[in-house]
């Protein structure tokens, strides 16, 4: 059956500007990160995409290495690209990242041209598209010269593959640098990709005062702190839980006693304000202006359609903030 999408697909979704440019994003976009691999069926894939699209998302963020395998996010995205979005591909925004490790010898990750330029060609081939709409370098490489990695970003976009470039995991310092650099050769940095979330602040240290004064956008991933800000940890670790599995990136380590007292009280605050814990994770990104978008990642199209619920109150008054806080420290 062909994928109509909903006529009314933009009414709801809020779209914020990203840094100075001509880019709208909205307000929630949708991350392909450990929850679009070999690991389900494409029908429940292209539920989850239907829904997006039909609420507003117009952002699908990926990188070479998602999965897992690293890599298959990309070619099941482009498997139903090809079969429902084709005829949409001027309405969204997509991303992919080169950085992490995908190949093997020395060539396979890091920074240099050779990499960043090799990793682009196979991502597009894998999603079966031309360009994609923002390149990113992934992580700082400490070995590599800044030039070099940024002077690969501006040759991608003058390659025609990506629109826009942006960096994910700068910190402070190296975030100027490179957006400076970008801004010299003449392809200038969109947005910043960083970890942030209610248990993850460093950005708040000046990162985020960088990017409103340099015009650049930034979109928070693991806003929900790998699923601490939910209700799954409410009652302790659940057994199918993320902190359960050995190889998982959350570890029980991390869910201490003192952590568990703080989502509690979190949740209940949540819970006057008529949300769930992880849709005011959500909304207290959000309610800073020098958040373009939210990254959210669901492994179900009801994980989706309970996110996209924080939009509804991204307002907090100054005695929530000084609780929020008050928990937190």
């Amino acid at each position: 059956m062909t994928y109509v999408p909903s006529p009314d697909r933009y009414k709801n979704m809020q779209y914020r500007r990203c840094g100075k440019s001509g880019i709208l994003l909205p307000a929630v976009s949708l991350g392909l990160w450990h929850n679009f691999g070999h690991v389900d069926v494409m029908e429940n894939y292209r539920k989850i995409l239907h829904l997006a699209f039909d609420s507003g998302i117009t952002h699908f963020d990926l990188a070479n290495n998602y999965g897992p395998p690293p890599g298959s996010a990309e070619t099941n995205f482009g498997k139903l690209l090809k079969e429902d979005f084709s005829a949409y591909r001027d309405e969204l925004i997509i991303s992919s990242k080169a950085g992490y490790n995908m190949w093997e010898g020395p060539y396979g990750e890091w920074g240099s041209k050779k990499y960043l330029v090799a990793s682009l060609d196979q991502s597009l081939k894998r999603m079966g598209l031309d360009y994609v709409d923002i390149f990113y370098h992934h992580r700082p490489d400490p070995d590599t010269p800044l030039e070099e990695t940024m002077g690969a970003l501006d040759l991608i976009v003058r390659q025609g593959k990506a629109l826009y470039v942006g960096i994910s995991n700068y910190q402070k310092e190296e975030a100027n640098q490179a957006i400076e650099i970008l801004k010299r050769l003449g392809t200038p940095c969109l947005i910043h990709q960083p970890k942030y979330s209610m248990f993850e602040r460093w950005v708040e240290g000046g990162l985020l005062d960088v990017l409103e004064a340099e015009g650049v956008g930034c979109i928070p991933f693991s806003p929900l702190a790998q699923g601490m800000l939910t209700n799954k940890y409410l009652h302790g670790i659940p057994e199918d839980s993320r902190a359960a599995k050995a190889s998982g990136f959350l570890q029980t380590s991390q869910i201490t006693p003192e952590r568990l007292e703080e989502i509690k009280q979190l949740n209940e605050l949540a819970k006057q304000r008529g949300q769930s814990l992880a849709q005011m994770a959500l909304s207290w990104i959000l309610k800073d202006p020098r958040v373009t978008s939210v990254l959210i990642g669901a492994s179900k199209p009801e994980q989706l359609a309970d996110s996209l619920k924080c939009l509804d109150n991204i307002v907090f008054s100054k005695e929530e903030l000084e609780k929020i806080e008050s928990i937190l420290k």
